[in-house]
């Protein structure tokens, strides 16, 4: 017995609710971009600058009992995870503290550190400090740049790969839902005041990866669809296209939202932004593959006849399995 989560043979028309479809994602870009704005993210410790701690001891690191002995000192966000290497010995357990920078601080201060250690030692008394290093504003700021041009970059990249591999209508369509994309998770985040920090970054980058892969598939038929239906019009091409390929995005987008839920809710504090950045990655990414870069195309037209070469389209690439 197969499952079907979509019915053979769909023909659905995406099209039909186009202006109200197009009317929520221009007000959830909105509002995220106002929220972020007015309300702010929550940046973790990469962007706020703060102390890395590096502790060993011959005792087993018990997290849980580590961040309850540093918490009543008061130090507010205290990221922590255990180090594992192979190069380690058998009784050399490692752990990363990260302790966000102090008020009116640039750099951790020597009582600051001696407080933690004082705290540490009741936990595992022959704990010692193999390094401390700090981060300060400056370095946050130039962190929190570089994380833009990072996004950018990946989505300029795209745009020039689309462009080849199709027509400027598809790239400007892929680019529009990758950037509506980021926007609105970035807006969750900022909603919800989640800790915002470089893994975030990480999420959002393989967002742009994930969601373009999903636009492809569907503008890969689209492709097919005109070159088979020349005269059929484009409404009617792209409706069949998704409709083709509906069942193979939910099945992908379900799959991996599966596992994503197991994590964020099994995983842990560590990586649960990373993964809810995803969860809203793959949701929203999934819409607009379908809502955001198909009515771009068909609100921006594409050409039909694909036997006749168009040297400004960008598509001598366009026969290149990639």
């Amino acid at each position: 017995m197969r499952l079907r989560m979509v019915p053979d043979n769909t023909n659905w028309d995406f099209f039909r609710i186009a202006p109200l479809t197009l009317g929520l994602s221009g007000l959830l870009v909105v509002g995220s971009i106002l929220l972020t704005i007015f309300v702010g993210l929550n940046f973790g410790i990469d962007f706020k600058g703060g102390t890395t701690i590096r502790t060993e001891s011959t005792q087993p690191v018990d997290v849980g009992a580590y961040r309850d002995a540093i918490q009543p000192l008061g130090l507010g966000d205290v990221s922590l995870n255990q180090v594992f290497d192979t190069s380690f010995r058998d009784d050399q357990h490692v752990a990363m503290i990260r302790i966000e920078a102090q008020q009116g601080e640039e750099s951790a201060s020597s009582t600051l550190v001696e407080d933690v250690r004082t705290a540490l030692q009741g936990v595992a008394p022959d704990i010692i400090f193999a390094s401390v290093e700090s981060v300060g504003p400056k370095v946050s700021g130039e962190l929190i740049w570089t994380a833009i041009y990072a996004v950018l970059l990946a989505i300029g990249a795209v745009l020039v790969y689309i462009w080849l591999r199709f027509e400027w209508q598809f790239a400007l369509g892929a680019v529009i839902a990758l950037v509506h994309d980021v926007i609105i998770t970035i807006g969750a985040f900022a909603l919800f005041q989640i800790k915002f920090d470089l893994a975030i970054i990480a999420a959002l980058l393989t967002i742009v990866g994930y969601s373009l892969n999903d636009t492809v598939v569907v503008f890969d038929r689209v492709r097919e669809d005109l070159r088979r239906f020349k005269t059929k019009p484009l409404r009617e091409v792209l409706n069949g296209s998704i409709n083709v390929t509906l069942s193979r995005t939910i099945m992908t987008s379900f799959t991996t939202l599966i596992a994503l839920i197991a994590l964020y809710v099994l995983g842990g504090d560590v990586i649960s932004g990373f993964v809810f950045a995803m969860i809203m990655g793959i949701t929203v990414g999934t819409y607009s593959s379908i809502y955001v870069a198909s009515v771009v195309l068909l609100k921006m037209g594409v050409k039909r006849d694909w036997s006749k070469t168009d040297g400004g389209a960008g598509t001598q690439y366009a026969n290149i399995d990639a």
